[in-house]
């Protein structure tokens, strides 16, 4: 007999931008408009440039704040890599590609500035669904995320951190406060897509990749929990809550609606 979807699952797996907390993406795609840069190409860039783009090492703790600005900003203002990155992905996509930038001058402190702002508002919906899982008592509660708690070894300017929207850190105590275990990137020198990172997550909390369910906005983090057997839910913008109702019939809870029903 199959096993039921709360015995077969131990843990639940959550991502935190775009899932937890609102997306950064949103802020990317309005710096893109504000600047006029084709939608998606500051994304492309990132993606593009694999592990040794700034983006990646800052997440893996391995850049300072304000010199992951300084790389940041190279790294996007590229367009000779950019364009050509671009162009691959309209023709992946089957769009028309539009007129490219011959030069962009990306302020890389001002786009993180936005990205971090923006990811201070939690979903409601998701906040609601790691509380019930954690007080029906069955499945560990697990953070995923590519972060930046690990930022500097010399204290930054309270300034900066205004500006960035981390008053309480870049990961706040009731954020961390809400899991069970808590794997950040940048202090475990690994990130997603990295096979080893989801696997660093299961090996602290005595689970087998199987034995979870996986919950991410980013299609390139499910395919690579997917591959190692994890059960995937792709949380798309504005859909936090159809992601739930999916993730309640796949551990045997209800997550939404009156707190009665549990």
């Amino acid at each position: 007999m199959a096993d039921t979807p709360s015995k077969k699952f131990k843990a639940v797996i959550f991502d935190i931008g775009g899932v937890v907390v609102r997306s950064p993406f949103i802020a990317i795609a309005r710096y893109e408009q504000e600047h006029r840069i084709p939608k998606n190409y500051l994304n492309c860039s990132i993606v593009a440039r694999g592990s040794k783009g700034a983006w990646q090492k800052f997440e893996r703790g391995e850049l300072e704040l304000f010199d992951f600005y300084k790389k940041f900003s190279k790294d996007l203002s590229d367009t000779a890599n950019g364009n050509v990155w671009y162009r691959d992905y309209c023709k992946r996509r089957n769009i028309i590609c539009p007129q490219l930038p011959d030069t962009l001058e990306v302020d890389g402190r001002e786009l993180f500035g936005m990205m971090m702002r923006e990811s201070t508002q939690y979903d409601t919906h998701m906040v609601e669904a790691i509380r019930r899982i954690r007080s029906a008592g069955k499945h560990k509660v697990i953070a995923l995320t590519n972060n930046f708690s690990r930022t500097s070894t010399t204290p930054i300017p309270s300034s900066e951190l205004e500006f960035l929207g981390w008053t309480d850190g870049a990961t706040p105590n009731k954020l961390r406060a809400m899991f069970d275990d808590f794997c950040d990137s940048s202090t475990l020198g690994a990130r997603k897509p990295e096979p080893r990172f989801y696997l660093l997550a299961c090996e602290r909390n005595g689970i087998k990749p199987t034995e979870a369910v996986f919950l991410d906005d980013i299609g390139l983090n499910l395919k690579a929990a997917r591959e190692l057997g994890m059960e995937t839910i792709h949380v798309r913008i504005g859909g936090t809550l159809d992601a739930v109702k999916i993730l309640g019939t796949k551990v045997g809870l209800t997550l939404t609606g009156s707190s009665s029903k549990l």
